[in-house]
């Protein structure tokens, strides 16, 4: 993965600036960041006295430095998150300023209440939400229909297994995963144990109960993920390449599917040879196949929410910046746009990208959201989730010694 930006001066300041914000984003449009960096310089300007310090990375570069970056000295003030046990493990590390008081009121009412409680821990709140997420199954339907295969018939788990064989048949590539960033294979094993014990295996597993993450419906799930991976359906390499090279692999019209979360509408464009994606007569989507016999109602998805949390010693106009930035008007631009489906009440309608748009729609009547395994696990267990989906991919291990080494983590853990 490359990084985006270095530390960012946004513009020139009076004598009189006295304050920076220090501001780290996990991004990949480059559109969506070049218009958060103008977002700060309508603030900056508003406020003579603020400057900005920003820092673009990619996911696990991202993930990576963060980790050293709040043990300094030196930390940054805003940072990126996706809530779930990451979230947790900070907070009670001390690490993070808590912003309830300042949140009430106006400003949390103005957003999803689900969205505030996702970037709450024990009752208090420690950031604002920005946008949310939905995994979904994302195809090209030209290179369907070269391979006969119909849209639909890719809602059941067989159905997408067959449409692999046919591609393949057909000569084209099935799918592109960045396995080198490891949640990406994840998130197809999470979405399938998801569908196979819903929400209550999951549940369950995190209290302890019962045989946990080495119990039948993570057991299940690990088989189901071993029947597409012995189809060999991945690119060659794919262990090598990333999420965003996946993505432009897709956004090139090379492969046909692709499990990811919605920001891939802009991650295939903008990480595609020409920075068009596909057509969007060619671009469709579906929910994560359903599998025989599962527990999980059809609209259960795996997502969840994203925004940024305050760390602690970070400066009032820290949080003052991202009132602003999480603002109705903001994050209608961002709606316009077609960067994220905001965490903004109302902000969604101003969706202009269809499939944003239908993800947003179908995202609202969802029946549960399950946060991505890799954040809600925590640093530790989640690392250990997204190796063991690796591992799988690879053939290093068997379906039963993935919820094993999960759960052994997770005793660990605790």
């Amino acid at each position: 993965m490359t990084v985006l930006g270095s530390a960012l001066l946004l513009s020139a300041l009076p004598a009189t600036a006295q304050t920076t914000i220090r501001w780290f984003i996990s991004e990949s449009t480059p559109d969506a960041t070049v218009w958060q960096r103008d977002v700060a310089r309508r603030y900056q300007e508003a406020n003579p006295n603020v400057r900005f310090n920003i820092e673009v990375m990619s996911g696990e570069p991202y993930k990576a430095k963060l980790t050293t970056s709040l043990q300094s000295n030196d930390r940054p003030h805003l940072i990126y998150t996706w809530g779930g046990g990451v979230m947790f493990a900070q907070a009670e590390a001390g690490l993070l300023q808590d912003i309830t008081d300042r949140m009430r009121g106006p400003w949390a009412e103005s957003l999803n209440q689900g969205a505030v409680e996702a970037l709450s821990h024990r009752g208090r709140i420690y950031g604002a939400p920005s946008h949310q997420t939905m995994v979904a199954l994302f195809y090209n339907r030209r290179l369907l229909a070269q391979a006969g295969v119909e849209p639909e018939s890719l809602r059941t788990w067989d159905g997408m297994l067959e449409a692999v064989r046919k591609l393949r048949a057909a000569g084209i590539q099935p799918f592109s995963v960045g396995g080198s960033d490891k949640w990406p294979l994840n998130m197809i094993w999470a979405s399938l144990s998801l569908r196979v014990g819903g929400r209550q295996a999951f549940e369950a597993a995190l209290a302890r109960q019962g045989q946990g993450f080495a119990g039948p419906d993570f057991l299940r799930a690990s088989g189901l993920f071993k029947q597409l991976i012995d189809l060999n359906p991945f690119q060659r390499g794919f262990l090598g390449d990333t999420a965003p090279q996946a993505a432009g692999q897709f956004g090139d019209g090379r492969v046909a599917l692709q499990v990811m979360g919605n920001w891939f509408v802009n991650t295939q464009r903008s990480q595609s040879a020409n920075q068009q994606g596909l057509a969007e007569a060619d671009f469709g989507w579906l929910p994560f196949p359903e599998v025989p016999g599962g527990r999980a109602a059809s609209n259960d998805v795996v997502g969840g929410v994203n925004g940024f949390l305050v760390t602690r010693g970070a400066p009032p106009e820290a949080v003052d910046f991202l009132r602003f930035y999480t603002s109705p008007a903001i994050q209608r631009e961002a709606a316009e746009r077609g960067f994220f489906i905001p965490a903004s009440r109302g902000a969604g309608e101003a969706l202009q990208n269809r499939t944003l748009r239908e993800i947003a729609a179908y995202l609202s009547r969802a029946a549960y959201v399950q946060n991505f395994y890799d954040q809600m696990l925590g640093p530790s267990v989640g690392r250990v989730a997204n190796d063991t989906s690796a591992d799988l991919a690879v053939g290093r291990i068997t379906p039963r010694q993935v919820g094993r080494l999960i759960q052994e983590a997770w005793e660990l853990e605790q």
